[in-house]
């Protein structure tokens, strides 16, 4: 299948959006590539005052101005004081004439003329004129009269700043190839369908698709809290890291977009694709490349799931403890720094990732570094392209460290009568030092969930409650359980209630970890759940929590609160009439006004989902521009056409 006629560069039109969103990226440029309407500004701005942004020239400029104005008085004030009566207007043309040689030894003369001459010279002409009577004498009047110095310099600065200014604009091109750096170029539509012919020819029919319901599920979810009118031209099929690099060299080549793909899961539309372009599906890339346990480490490839992972490995004994959402895969994973449950006892994916295997922009293969457990060789790469979100490359390989599994799991439950009595066990627990395998926050609204959905047979207490995971040997896990219940009941928590057995435990964890899935299982028809995240010191998480908990009750909708409470991660789910533009209205202004909290807490506006287009806006709020400068700067150097995900994390330049 071809690309249709109506196909241009971000024009792949969602049916299923609202009009509104159509309009909000409906921008653009003349020449029909997109333009996002929040660049508009930037770009006129960028050709207003550009020569503000170029301070070496306006020096190099100033600097030339300065020395002609210093020549040309000199010249003038030299003249004066010898003068030079040669360059009057009456033997001005012979000064440039046959008679020049003349003139210029005249003068020569009159540089070796002594002082005292002068003043006999001045002396005679006193004499002159009073022995002369009535006679007339007349002297001729010099051409370099000082207003005429000032009208030329005036003139040769004029001409000089004027140049200093064309001189700017070159040094732009120059340094970025193009004005691109203001407003990037993409493929016309004849480049696209070249571009899709190649990539064909080299990996066959259906190692690219631009089939409409391919199109939809790559630039669409039903999951996350954004979804844009725009949709990817086609999907990039590889199965190797080299076949990869040839997708990034036809997209470079004709300056298309990649956008990566792995398992589509993320909330912050962190793979939508605003401007067009390839999407890029790791599908057939989910090998586990090389298991080496005396390494206590793997090499994978990024569409393996994290959940697969394990269970391919767990005759090992050892496994991989970042746990974000079931259907979450490797790839994804590194491109968001996710979490999960157990990150209060193993951190996050940055401290499990060993070393990458990343292709950039221009095709180019690197492997970030080798494989001992730690280095101190050059710059930390890993840990730049760890959260970059596909901005600064395609990771196609990724080496992680793996834990040892415990002996023993347990899995307890604790009501509470409030969400502040619950986060301050919490706290209590991670402040006496218990080693807690996992500890997590669910709401009154989310325990109901969690019963409606069935995932466990016992009923819970629909209040809000912790759940605790204490692992380790047998006896390390029962002076932890004991300890953490004298925690609880300082704070008013009920009595522990523990699963029976491990299928119940892993029945009882899934809920937990489904919570999200459970509530879309509940929307009825035209409803939708924005979701979102927020991180805040430890010690005002009970602060955070409390007054979220009530703007979403304020609310009137089905909301719930939740997190990862051992690490000062929460989480907001709620449900709304997307038909419904003031309700959406309403919801989008909570999620604000909480991220805002979380911000002036010190925290930050995500913890594990990222920034997509979704919290672009807080990110400079918690950063500032100075900060997301330099991330541009990096951006630029790594990817100067602006094709790798682009849109995603900051605006474009």
């Amino acid at each position: 299948m071809g690309i249709s006629s109506d196909l241009l560069p971000g024009t792949r039109v969602n049916p299923t959006l609202a009009p509104a969103a159509s309009r909000a990226f409906s921008c653009r440029s003349r020449s029909g590539s997109y333009v996002p309407p929040w660049r508009l500004h930037d770009v006129a701005s960028s050709y207003e005052h550009l020569w503000l942004y170029n301070p070496c020239t306006s020096t190099q400029t100033f600097i030339v101005t300065l020395v002609l104005v210093c020549c040309i008085v000199s010249i003038h004030l030299w003249i004066s004081s010898q003068g030079f009566r040669f360059l009057n207007h009456e033997n001005w043309p012979l000064t440039v004439g046959m008679e020049g040689k003349r003139a210029f030894t005249s003068a020569a003369r009159a540089l070796r003329t002594s002082r005292s001459c002068r003043r006999n010279v001045g002396q005679s002409r006193r004499w002159q004129s009073t022995s002369t009577g009535n006679a007339t004498t007349h002297t001729p009047k010099a051409f370099w009269t000082t207003g005429r110095v000032a009208l030329l310099t005036a003139f040769t600065g004029s001409l000089t700043y004027l140049y200093g200014i064309s001189d700017t604009s070159s040094h732009v091109r120059g340094a970025s190839g193009s004005l691109a750096s203001s407003k990037p170029v993409y493929a016309t539509k004849a480049e696209l369908e070249k571009a899709v012919a190649e990539l064909r020819d080299l990996f066959g029919e259906d190692a690219i698709s631009t089939d409409d319901e391919d199109l939809h599920r790559h630039g669409y979810s039903e999951w996350s809290s954004i979804n844009i009118d725009t949709l990817p031209v086609a999907v990039a099929y590889p199965r190797s890291t080299e076949e990869v690099s040839q997708i990034a060299k036809a997209c470079h080549k004709y300056k298309i977009p990649i956008i990566p793909y792995s398992g589509g899961s993320s909330l912050e539309a962190n793979f939508s694709a605003p401007f067009g372009g390839v999407s890029v599906d790791f599908t057939f890339m989910d090998k586990v490349l090389a298991l080496r346990p005396d390494d206590m480490d793997l090499t994978c490839q990024p569409a393996v799931g994290w959940m697969t992972l394990n269970e391919q490995i767990k005759d090992s004994g050892l496994f991989f403890p970042v746990d974000p959402g079931p259907s979450a895969m490797i790839g994804g994973m590194v491109g968001t720094s996710c979490s999960g449950t157990n990150a209060v006892r193993y951190g996050t994916m940055k401290e499990w990732v060993v070393n990458l295997t990343v292709v950039l922009a221009d095709g180019t293969i690197i492997k970030t570094k080798r494989r001992p457990r730690k280095s101190a060789a050059g710059y930390n790469l890993t840990g730049l392209f760890v959260g970059s979100e596909g901005t600064l490359g395609l990771v196609t390989e990724i080496t992680l460290k793996l834990a040892v599994i415990p002996q023993e799991t347990s899995v307890a439950v604790c009501s509470f009568p409030s969400l502040r009595a619950a986060a301050a066990t919490a706290m209590s627990v991670v402040r006496s030092g218990i080693p807690i395998a996992a500890m997590e926050i669910m709401d009154d609204v989310q325990m109901n969930v969690v019963n409606r959905a069935g995932a466990t047979k016992k009923k819970w207490k629909e209040t809000p409650t912790l759940f605790f995971k204490f692992s380790g040997t047998p006896g390390a896990v029962k002076e932890h359980t004991q300890q953490v219940k004298a925690l609880s009941r300082h704070q008013g928590g009920d009595e522990f209630e523990f699963a029976s057995n491990a299928e119940e435990q892993k029945a009882l964890w899934s809920a937990r970890k489904e919570a999200l899935w459970s509530m879309l299982a509940l929307r009825r028809e035209g409803d939708d759940v924005w979701s979102t995240d927020a991180a805040v010191p430890l010690s005002r998480l009970a602060d955070i929590i409390e007054i979220s908990k009530k703007e979403l009750d304020d609310l009137g909708l089905f909301a719930s609160a939740l997190g990862h409470i051992g690490d000062g991660n929460f989480h907001t789910s709620i449900m709304y009439n997307k038909n419904d533009p003031e309700e959406r209205k309403k919801v989008e202004d909570c999620v604000h006004r909480m991220v805002d909290l979380a911000l002036e807490m010190e925290g930050t506006c995500t913890g594990e989902h990222g920034i997509g287009l979704g919290k672009k806006d807080s990110l400079v709020q918690e950063l500032g521009l100075d900060t997301i400068g330099v991330m541009k700067k990096i951006k630029a150097s790594l990817d100067p056409l602006a094709i790798m995900n682009p849109g995603k994390v900051f605006d474009l330049p």
